[in-house]
């Protein structure tokens, strides 16, 4: 994923039903910076000459994390999400990173599906986050997390 990216893969975040997107993290200047942060982490699939999916990924030296990770619809049970975390994972191997983490959704059925059919564990921890800029709100894409 490059930053010239941006476009197609928020227009791709706009079709997925559950989908939460921030104000100011989620904004073109943003995720050009943790793009430049982590230059090779991020993917996205094409098909059909389009954007298909998506993942931001990147890692704080410590850690590795996957936001946004998405498929249109009709392109989801063909393998590219699982081809897309594996590459993602992958490219943090390579960085020594050991762990990999990211946030699903109580309420998204078919996200949560997903991550437990290719071997991910939930884990048992509270989460907790702070708002340091209040302009910063999650906008929710559509109310059916069963479309997401």
């Amino acid at each position: 994923m490059t930053a010239e990216d941006y476009d197609e893969v928020r227009a791709l975040w706009l079709t997925i039903r559950g989908f939460g997107i921030r104000a100011l993290d989620d904004s073109r200047e943003d995720v050009t910076r943790f793009i430049q942060r982590n230059p090779t982490t991020s993917v996205v699939a094409v098909a059909d000459g389009r954007i298909v999916g998506s993942i931001l990924c990147g890692s704080d030296g410590r850690q590795g994390a996957l936001y946004h990770v998405c498929v249109a619809k009709a392109y989801r049970r063909r393998g590219i999400g699982t081809r897309m975390v594996g590459y993602c994972m992958q490219q943090l191997r390579q960085m020594g990173i050991n762990k990999v983490a990211l946030i699903a959704y109580a309420d998204n059925s078919v996200g949560n599906a997903f991550w437990k059919q290719i071997g991910w564990k939930k884990s048992d921890v509270n989460y907790y986050e702070f708002a340091l800029n209040d302009k910063n709100i999650t906008r929710f894409i559509g109310e059916d997390s069963d479309d997401t």
